[in-house]
């Protein structure tokens, strides 16, 4: 899906204190970053960024890295950002594509990675760019600590299946799954919804889930 271009938003970008500029130099040292050295969690393809925000708000004790391809797309993070009236600090953004998120963090160092309602890159020749491929387990595997979660949703059962079936390919396993995550009390207590977790449990769609551990 090709989105469109907004004019101003690399420099509103680009002037936003949340947004780390240079994310390369910052591997290695993320914790330095916050006002506090917290661990470290990571979501890929934040989107318009409710999700980590709210996480944010709800465990000040984490320092949390929204990471978003589009320029568009973290505009209206920042946007979204601009509007709370308490605005978190255990907060930054970074704009770039997740393919190269091995020169960013560097081994060990990111406690927890969230994919929340992934690009489902729906012909085949693409599966290498799903974020749940085999191929990006390989390079989150680089940067989590040997204690570290990923945890994984989606509406889309077509690639919540090829994700699970991706884990023993990249030498994963999981330790948590379910196929219909709000009607799970033990695994759907604590969840912080992203927006599109709420548009489509609005209108009936199951939400899949796992969870597995590094």
């Amino acid at each position: 899906m090709r989105l469109r271009n907004i004019p101003g938003a690399g420099d509103v970008i680009e002037a936003s204190s949340y947004v780390i500029h240079d994310p390369e130099s910052a591997k290695g040292c993320w914790e330095t970053l916050f006002p506090k050295m917290q661990p470290i969690h990571i979501e890929i393809g934040m989107g318009k960024g409710r999700f980590i925000m709210d996480m944010a708000k709800a465990h000040p004790d984490i320092n949390y890295v929204g990471i978003e391809r589009y320029s568009s797309v973290l505009l209206r993070a920042l946007q979204k950002m601009d509007e709370l009236t308490e605005k978190p600090e255990n907060v930054r953004f970074v704009c770039m594509d997740a393919k190269t998120i091995t020169d960013v963090f560097a081994e060990g160092e990111v406690d927890r990675i969230y994919l929340n309602f992934s690009d489902p890159w729906p012909k085949d020749r693409h599966a290498k760019r799903r974020l749940p491929s085999r191929q990006f387990l390989e390079k989150y595997d680089k940067i989590l600590k040997k204690e570290g979660t990923l945890e994984f949703k989606t509406d889309n059962k077509d690639l919540f299946d090829f994700a699970v079936s991706e884990l023993p390919e990249a030498g994963w396993k999981a330790k948590e799954i379910t196929y219909d995550l709000h009607n799970d009390p033990r695994l759907n207590e604590g969840n912080i919804m992203t927006e599109y977790e709420e548009k489509f449990s609005s209108i009936g769609n199951p939400i899949c889930k796992y969870i597995i551990f590094r």
